[in-house]
């Protein structure tokens, strides 16, 4: 049986180059993740910040926060 992909979230923000790598990351590698632009959601843009990152791309996947884009942080987190 296929494990089952861990939830990943992307928070970005409009002209980020590092949010267009990490989407082109995922998507090269088959992985399903939900977007969120916070500049249109503060709530969300909160949450980024409480988990103690300044700026975008934040990636979460499952429970664990990555702040920037960290291909290795990000292949850790889902194995």
């Amino acid at each position: 049986m296929e494990k089952k992909q861990k939830k990943i979230v992307l928070f970005t923000s409009p002209g980020c180059k590092w949010c267009t790598v990490a989407k082109e990351y995922f998507k090269k590698n088959g992985l399903k993740f939900k977007q969120i632009d916070i500049s249109k959601d503060t709530k969300a843009a909160q949450d980024c910040v409480k988990h103690g990152c300044r700026g975008v791309p934040v990636v979460l996947v499952g429970s664990r926060w990555i702040c920037g884009f960290d291909q290795k942080a990000i292949e850790k987190a889902l194995s």
